[in-house]
């Protein structure tokens, strides 16, 4: 199955099941148990409210953990693409980067990989999207959670 061409504007991913349909559940499953716990105040219903707190912090962590994960396999990838592509003199540069430069440098074509890295260190953007927004050849990045 071919995937449509991937862009600064499209690039970000929703999974329907998590954002559409967990996430809104969990936040009424709290809301409804807040209410409950505040109007009946038994012991049964602050419990019930404890354990949607829990599953809603369950779910935040179920979904950061694995994008953190992902951002450091990302930054991996980076550094051993950047050894492979940059110029010298920014080959030695490379450890100066953050993590969430690195993450925002990955959507580079290897033609502009360096132009732009020297941006990057030159103060020029403020934070991943702004690097990603600047991103002329966009490589793709299909497999992100």
């Amino acid at each position: 199955m071919s995937q449509s061409p991937q862009n600064f504007a499209n690039h970000a991913k929703l999974v329907p099941g998590f954002h559409y349909v967990l996430l809104p559940l969990v936040m009424v499953l709290v809301g409804w148990a807040g209410y409950n716990a505040f109007s009946s105040r038994t012991g049964e219903s602050h419990i019930i409210l404890l354990m949607a707190v829990a599953l809603f912090i369950m779910g935040w962590y179920v979904r950061t953990f694995p994008l953190g994960v992902q951002d450091r396999v990302i930054r991996l990838e980076e550094h051993l693409r950047m050894a492979r592509v940059l110029p010298e003199d920014l080959k030695g540069r490379v450890g100066e980067l953050t993590t969430d430069q690195l993450v925002g440098l990955r959507f580079a074509s290897d033609e502009e990989l360096a132009d732009l890295t020297r941006r990057v260190l030159g103060g020029e953007f403020a934070d991943r999207k702004a690097i990603k927004a600047a991103v002329k050849n966009w490589r793709a990045d299909h497999e992100r959670i």
